[in-house]
């Protein structure tokens, strides 16, 4: 059966940071992620995790200046050492969170740059995570994010990343999931899924129109949860979606598969 995270970066918004967890664990989560932990020491965290027996299932690499717009470094030339001063940081913290997995965001292509020179840079960069991580027991994922809700990122599709994953050619690079982001840019889900499934490390869900929960629009999760099952994943499925109204009041869509 499906094992459902909570992504602290979309639910709870409305408390501070470090209270989210244990609005998680109140609503029946078992796993927590989110954007990043880097504004908080380790220890508080790990605190929080281990007082409420909740896992960490993921977070981002630094992914630069959020605030500002950046989403990821990645894929830029000139900031090769801040990408890997960022990996070493990040591993620090999966180590004391007890996290497995690592998202990369590849970043925002900047205007007039040349995609090659940037794809270049982006491949680099992943091999080079990758191999670190993997002495560390972390898997290193990469993740397609839509045009629409993310302008001008770099990686859009699930074939793109796919292919990307095939020419590093590393056996610790895997994809992260979104259904959310995989049906504004290319529908046909089961298929996709199925195709991706070998290298699928981490899975997120949200329904479509609105980014709410599933069950409010028009992806069929009655349908691909089970699919999901049957394909062997056995991770942790992230609930990255807005609320309609509270966390708790939108939760009836989870009841079934629990």
């Amino acid at each position: 059966m499906p094992k459902f995270s909570a992504n602290l970066s979309f639910l709870f918004t409305g408390l501070p940071f470090l209270d989210r967890f244990a609005a998680a664990a109140r609503a029946g989560f078992r796993a927590v992620e989110y954007v990043g932990p880097y504004q908080h020491p380790p220890g508080e965290i790990a605190t929080r995790l281990t007082d409420l027996g909740l896992t960490q299932a993921l977070f981002n690499l630094p992914v630069g200046d959020w605030e500002a717009g950046e989403r990821g470094v990645a894929i830029l030339p000139d900031r090769v050492q801040e990408f890997r001063d960022g990996v070493a940081r990040a591993l620090d913290y999966a180590e004391a969170l007890g996290c497995r997995r690592l998202n990369c965001l590849a970043g925002i292509v900047p205007t007039g740059a040349d995609r090659r020179a940037l794809e270049a840079t982006f491949a680099a960069n992943l091999a080079f995570a990758a191999e670190t991580a993997a002495g560390r027991g972390v898997k290193l994922l990469i993740e397609p994010i839509n045009t629409r809700d993310m302008p001008g990122f770099f990686l859009n599709r699930t074939d793109e990343a796919l292919r990307l994953i095939e020419t590093i050619g590393s056996a610790n690079l895997w994809l992260q999931a979104d259904i959310y982001h995989m049906q504004v840019m290319e529908g046909d889900l089961a298929h996709r899924l199925q195709a991706a499934a070998p290298r699928i490390a981490h899975i997120q869900i949200a329904d479509n129109p609105g980014r709410r929960e599933p069950g409010t629009g028009e992806i069929a999760y009655g349908f691909l949860l089970p699919l999901i099952d049957r394909l062997g994943y056995d991770g942790w499925i992230g609930c990255e979606y807005h609320p309609t109204t509270t966390v708790e009041a939108g939760l009836g869509w989870m009841r079934p598969f629990l």
